[in-house]
């Protein structure tokens, strides 16, 4: 199994969709790259810990590869504008892309730079190495299926 953690606005819909898709084993959300530890929502949601709302995905390579889940994640955000997506606005809602295995770097940089020719202005997505993951409450976990019609930015 391999795994990465991406944001990409609010956690609940990028979760879900991410759920979705064949080859996905588990996701999980909660607090990417911050100073605090074990933040929780309230603090996160000041924009004064660091944290970004991101999302853990484990998934299974012999069904979907990173490049692949990549495509993915571009076709959700708009990763030219910083810290918001959608109505959400606050740097814990800026898009990023945390890779655990050094190896993915080099992918994630020509996946990146391959969207790029999409845009005039510049992708503003974070590409960085996980430094920390603090998963979120209980009750962000699968948020959309506990709450089918519950608040989401991107189409599912």
């Amino acid at each position: 199994m391999k795994e990465i953690v991406l944001a990409g606005g609010c956690f609940w819909g990028v979760e879900e969709y991410f759920s979705r898709i064949p080859g996905v084993i588990e996701t999980k959300v909660g607090y990417a790259n911050g100073t605090v530890e074990n933040p929780t929502y309230e603090q996160v949601k000041t924009s004064t810990t660091g944290h970004v709302e991101a999302v853990y995905i484990q998934y299974n390579e012999n069904e979907i590869n990173l490049k692949e889940i990549l495509n993915k994640y571009w076709e959700i955000i708009d990763p030219t504008i910083l810290n918001r997506q959608g109505p959400d606005i606050g740097s814990q809602y800026r898009t990023g892309i945390y890779y655990i295995n050094k190896e993915d770097k080099e992918i994630i940089l020509q996946s990146r730079n391959e969207e790029q020719k999409k845009y005039d202005k510049p992708i503003v997505t974070e590409i960085e190495p996980l430094k920390t993951f603090y998963p979120a409450e209980e009750y962000h976990q699968k948020y959309l299926k506990k709450n089918p019609n519950g608040y989401c930015h991107i189409k599912l």
